[in-house]
């Protein structure tokens, strides 16, 4: 498998993502269904809107992306899907205007954040982490403004999982999907 940018942007304009199996290799994967976030149907839960509202954290966007990446692989005790190759191709991609940090810092710390890739209208979230309570939840609240205010109208979760269902997200048939994905990729949005 070819990893570099061109090859990434092209798999995820046809509703591909990468992963790094547990042999080590990395391959392409798709979801049937495919999660997302309706970004109009986003809920915080109340005491995230208070977390919020305190300001605990700061708020930095590609502040330091190759950290965010790493903390994403490091924290799981299960393992990751995330390998060096990949940290170094999305670092080269985040280079080049596509690949996004949201973080959030405290004294100075990085506590949590989470990353991804824009595409015309549509936003592929990929990994969240968290060093203290609440830290990605917040990222999470940031970066769905950002998308709204920037007309973006898809952010792809590739799966749904209990915590993300807390949010709103929802999964659709990959059919759908790919319809959502092919409109949003025909306009243009920029995160930064």
């Amino acid at each position: 498998m070819t990893l570099d940018p061109e090859t990434l942007l092209q798999a995820y304009s046809q509703g591909a993502f990468p992963m790094t199996d547990r042999d080590g290799h990395t391959r392409w994967y798709t979801a049937d269904p495919r999660g997302i976030l309706p970004l109009e149907q986003f809920h915080i839960p109340k005491t995230l809107c208070q977390v919020v509202r305190q300001g605990k954290f700061e708020i930095r966007v590609n502040y330091d992306f190759p950290a965010t990446m790493r903390a994403c692989m490091n924290v799981r005790r299960e393992g990751s899907w995330i390998s060096e190759d990949l940290v170094h191709v999305y670092a080269q991609l985040h280079e080049l205007g596509f690949a996004h940090s949201v973080e959030a810092w405290r004294n100075g710390k990085l506590a949590g954040g989470l990353y991804g890739v824009s595409l015309g209208a549509a936003f592929f979230g990929e990994s969240m982490f968290h060093y203290q309570r609440d830290a990605s939840k917040v990222t999470l609240v940031h970066l769905v403004g950002r998308l709204r205010e920037r007309g973006f109208e898809l952010l792809d979760t590739q799966a749904t999982t209990q915590h993300l269902r807390r949010f709103g997200c929802v999964d659709i048939p990959a059919a759908e999907y790919l319809a959502r994905l092919h409109r949003a990729l025909k306009r243009r949005c920029e995160f930064d």
